[in-house]
């Protein structure tokens, strides 16, 4: 297991075995603190820990007056706080649920349907035009729940508020006992229909995420809530973690709103992925360019690091004005999903605002690693929660190898799926299929992904995330990949090309240029400390962006 010393400090957490007995701590310790904040019509709605916990309790109420025991609840929609309260409770009761990617087209929203052998289904008003036709193509379906909707239509088409209300008015309902290790989520892997795999989560495995990692970070205690929570990196994360945490978790009703919102709520926290992070990033740096500040901003970088290592730190008043477009008030982002570039992670923690890099994926629920605020190397993605142990297997000569990890909160298994299962399983260990090494210091280094390494034809391993993230350093460039060039002679290619889709708005403030002679000598002014065979020999401007998966990845 971890050698405790890498982390420096271990921080008090409460034990919890359940999500049940987790809410009663709370509802015991701060009934009255505001659990969630949201908006509706413009209007701000405070709900307490004790207020959110009854309507769960009314909700489970009402399931149950439906037969909805040992049920599959799938769950489609927007981030909202009815799609909170549904969360919770199936997480507590003895039902599965199935939350689906709100992004998918109909035909792939039927598979998972009739794929996870769901049964009941909560939706947003968005999909009710598909509503009749889900019904004819998913046979087990057989209550359909509309958040929006204000009255039932039929004993099988319901509306939520009157749903609740019915809960309400039940008496004598008792949430039972449940094993906590048996499956209590199915959640389906981004790809197509046929590749889609649908993870099995127990409560424990999710339990055990929330109490480990609180063990080696702290989380703030007013955050943003920005990403899907059909992810297990929202869901987890910040509404588990963040409930335990007794932290409030302001909901983002839609990413338009996102800087409003970060107005508005002023938090301290949020969880993000890379694609937000380079957003924000690239954003500060545009604007101090356009006030012609860019020169001051890195020299009082420069100055306010010299101070801190002498113990004064000043971040707070010297980079006020770069933070105030974030709220003011924003303390820390942990960010995870895809790879980050260090100098990102770098550049935020320089001004003020605590960059922890993450690893996680589906399988592990989701959280594998995590820097911590005194161990904090945006270069790697931290080092392994407390519940699990993690190695790199079948090294290179590079010395990378494939990440796997072993412990409480590796997933049970693919639902119906024995065949897939065994391949990523074994002995216990989940191959996660992504390439790194685990460091002197017990962090853990990602490369890239196993399924788009590749060798030239001299015989050099090629990790293309590695090269892409020099190129995404360059200001305009909003999306990159890189491969090896086209071989008419059909052997191994020797050379590496990129295909990159430029920022049309920032590619307009450059002016009258040459746009792809700009790009080559940026791209050769990046990566001039990289080997030759690792050098960009071929580059593709693309007129129209990649097209990408619903998590916001390139299909490559």
């Amino acid at each position: 297991m971890a050698d405790l010393k890498n982390y420096k400090k271990i921080y008090p957490v409460k034990e919890t075995t359940s999500v049940k007995d987790m809410m009663e701590q709370a509802i015991n310790e701060c009934p009255d603190k505001i659990a969630y904040r949201y908006r509706i019509n413009k209007k701000i709605i405070d709900v307490t820990f004790k207020e959110f916990y009854d309507l769960t309790l009314n909700l489970g109420s009402a399931l149950e007056s439906i037969g909805a025991t040992d049920k599959h609840i799938a769950c489609i929609g927007d981030n909202s706080f009815d799609w909170v309260t549904v969360y919770f409770t199936v997480l507590k009761s003895d039902n599965v649920l199935v939350p689906i990617d709100k992004e998918l087209p109909l035909k792939d929203i039927i598979y998972v349907l009739n794929h996870s052998d769901s049964n009941i289904l909560f939706y947003s008003d968005r999909y009710e035009e598909y509503i009749e036709e889900i019904k004819t193509n998913c046979p087990k379906l057989e209550t359909f729940i509309c958040f929006e909707k204000e009255k039932d239509e039929s004993e099988a088409k319901l509306s939520y508020k009157q749903f609740i209300e019915k809960g309400k008015k039940a008496e004598g309902y008792q949430e039972k006992e449940h094993d906590t290790k048996k499956m209590k989520l199915i959640i389906y892997t981004s790809g197509t229909t046929g590749l889609a795999k649908g993870v099995m989560l127990s409560e424990f495995n999710l339990i055990r995420v929330v109490v480990t990692s609180l063990a080696i970070s702290t989380l703030e205690k007013n955050m943003l809530s920005v990403l899907p929570y059909h992810h297990t990196y929202e869901s987890t994360c910040d509404l588990l973690i963040g409930f335990h945490n007794h932290s409030t978790i302001c909901i983002n009703d839609s990413l338009k709103h996102v800087l409003n919102n970060l107005q508005e709520f002023k938090p301290t926290g949020m969880m993000i992925v890379p694609a937000f992070a380079e957003l924000f990033y690239k954003k500060i740096w545009s604007t101090a360019q356009k006030e012609k500040k860019d020169k001051l901003l890195n020299r009082l970088i420069k100055i306010s690091n010299a101070l801190r290592k002498i113990h004064i730190d000043l971040r707070g008043l010297l980079f006020k004005s770069v933070r105030k477009p974030f709220g003011g008030e924003l303390k820390q982002l942990i960010c995870g999903g895809a790879p980050l570039r260090a100098e990102i992670g770098r550049f935020f923690n320089d001004i003020g605002i605590m960059m922890q890099n993450g690893y996680g994926i589906t399988e592990c629920s989701p959280l594998v690693s995590l820097n911590t605020p005194l161990v904090n190397d945006p270069s790697t993605v931290g080092s392994p929660i407390l519940c699990v142990d993690v190695k790199a297997v079948n090294k290179s000569e590079d010395g990378y190898g494939e990440i796997c990890v072993k412990g409480d909160s590796v997933m049970l298994g693919y639902y119906k799926n024995e065949e897939k299962t065994k391949e990523v399983l074994q002995e216990g260990w989940f191959n996660t299929g992504d390439l790194g090494y685990v460091n002197e210091k017990g962090q853990i280094v990602i490369v890239g992904r196993k399924k788009f390494f590749f060798v030239l034809a001299n015989g050099k391993n090629i990790y293309p995330e590695e090269i892409e993230n020099y190129i995404l350093a360059i200001p305009y460039v909003q999306d990159a990949i890189v491969k090896a060039s086209t071989n008419i002679h059909g052997m191994n290619a020797s050379n590496l090309m990129t295909e990159v889709y430029l920022n049309q708005e920032a590619v307009k403030e450059l002016g009258e240029i040459d746009i792809a002679k700009k790009l080559k000598d940026d791209i050769n002014e990046k990566t001039r400390e990289l080997p030759t065979y690792k050098k960009i020999a071929e580059i593709i401007i693309r007129d129209e962006p990649f097209e990408k998966t619903t998590t916001n990845k390139i299909k490559r």
